[in-house]
């Protein structure tokens, strides 16, 4: 049987050497979205480029007329190409960056691996992501002994960056001083490859958001991982809107123990595909990649050999790599668009011009007045109302039914999506502004809530709204 010869389509390929679109609906042909619809929510799931996608295509061709030759002699040299692009992009060495499917993925490797005792403490945030966050209780949950204390950090914004790191300090050190007692934190990272203070007393790892998921909120991450340094706190920074999105990242100056993100957000990568950062000096506590691959390295032995990290990384099981491999495609069109620079700035003047517009369409506020806490995320104020106390006007079943409601209205009958959630009392939309985006698609989604928003009073709130 004759294999297909793949011929890129409309978008699907693009000449290197001539100048690219402008930003905005003229970019919209080199993605895969519906003509008719509007989307203002990248950065829930990415939104791949065709010409990544049509890579990738053929990546899958390639494999399939010869797989041993592939997985056996060919993806290794891709993956390391693949992987040295990103390290590069956030300022890493090459060999403390690897590949998995996604940040959760990514997350679970860095606390499962963990030697959890009796009185160590596990920290997040209430902003922390849903899966994250369960995460952080299972852990504090399951049967095995020993196992950490989960404890959470409220946040509810609007917050400046001073008063976000004012209270995660001060939270850190009222954890440390309730358990004085009982732990003694000696447990710290290590401030040069080796085996640390492992098994010399209890930890404290903290999560921090990057960015957070909802609201999309700018966080100081890197003046939290030197609070954490300070108070001899381990920082696992979950990065996961940040690569593409977030300018400067330079992990080598910022020094967090851990840090992670997906590149198929905001990056332009097909998901799923995810980096994992984790400096020489704390390889030693990522014993196993998960699942455990054939590269696993006896704890007798890590001493002397150190845990294998990149290569335990590289081949976990049978697997569609082809993603992992888009990193690569993805950073080259990045690189035809203008570079990094070029698409964070467009993208941040449309996430605050695009969220100013959209409060004025719909009568309300953005979260960030001052835009300290948005780069390509604005948040907005839907109308609806708004609680002083909590149940005073919306009860569980209430809010079920309404997140019912913008989902199946805004998808189906607007062709349009933002992600909405509910926070300090009030509804609020959470925008991703891409390139493929212009000012008036946020005019477009202010006239599509306002409809939603008025069915919504009119029949879920009806008995609470005069």
């Amino acid at each position: 049987m004759p294999i297909p010869q793949l011929t890129p389509s409309e978008g699907e390929t693009y000449d290197a050497s001539q100048k690219p679109p402008p930003f905005g609906h003229a970019l919209k042909r080199y993605f895969a979205l519906d003509e008719d619809y509007v989307n203002l929510n990248n950065g829930s799931y990415g939104t791949p480029p065709l010409p990544v996608l049509f890579a990738v295509q053929r990546l899958g061709y390639e494999i399939e007329r010869n797989p041993d030759r592939f997985h056996r002699l060919t993806y290794q040299p891709r993956l390391d190409k693949a992987r040295d692009g990103v390290a590069k992009l956030i300022g890493a060495d090459t060999d403390e960056v690897v590949l998995v499917p996604n940040a959760t993925h990514a997350l679970n490797t860095v606390l499962r691996n963990f030697e959890w005792r009796s009185g160590d403490l596990l920290i997040g945030a209430s902003t922390t992501y849903g899966a994250v966050a369960n995460t952080i209780r299972y852990l504090a949950d399951r049967a095995e002994q020993p196992r950490p204390e989960a404890l959470f950090i409220e946040y509810t914004f609007p917050l400046t960056h001073a008063q976000i790191l004012e209270r995660f300090r001060t939270k850190l050190r009222e954890f440390k001083r309730a358990r004085a007692n009982a732990a003694s934190f000696t447990d710290v990272p290590p401030l040069s490859p080796g085996y640390g203070a492992e098994g010399k007393g209890n930890k404290i790892v903290a999560v921090i958001d990057s960015i957070t998921a909802n609201p999309g909120a700018l966080m100081p991450w890197q003046e939290m991982v030197r609070v954490c340094r300070e108070e001899g706190v381990w920082s696992v920074i979950d990065g996961a809107h940040s690569i593409g999105q977030e300018p400067g990242i330079n992990l080598s100056e910022a020094k967090p123990d851990f840090w992670l993100s997906n590149c198929h957000k905001w990056c332009f990568a097909k998901r799923g595909c995810a980096v994992l950062y984790v400096p020489k000096r704390n390889q030693y506590i990522i014993k196993s990649s998960i699942p455990t691959s054939h590269q696993y390295v006896p704890p007798s032995e890590a001493k002397v050999k150190g845990t294998n990290f990149v290569k335990q990384h590289e081949w976990t099981g049978t697997a569609d790599l082809a993603p992992y491999l888009s990193v690569t495609d993805a950073l080259e069109f990045r690189e035809w668009l203008g570079g990094e620079k070029a698409i964070n700035d467009y993208c941040h003047k449309l996430a605050l011009d695009g969220g100013r517009r959209l409060a004025e369409v719909m009568g309300t506020r953005v979260l960030d007045e001052d835009g300290e806490l948005t780069l390509s995320m604005p948040n907005v104020l839907l109308p609806l109302p708004v609680e002083k106390t909590r149940g005073e006007v919306y009860t569980y079943e209430q809010l079920v039914k309404i997140n019912s409601v913008f989902q199946h209205k805004l998808l189906l009958e607007w062709k349009t999506y933002a992600a909405h959630y509910f926070h300090a009392g009030g509804w609020w939309c959470r925008c991703s502004a891409q390139v493929f985006n212009e000012v008036s698609d946020f005019e477009y989604l202010g006239k599509a809530l306002n409809a939603v928003c008025k069915e919504i009073k009119e029949t879920i709130l009806s008995d609470k709204v005069s």
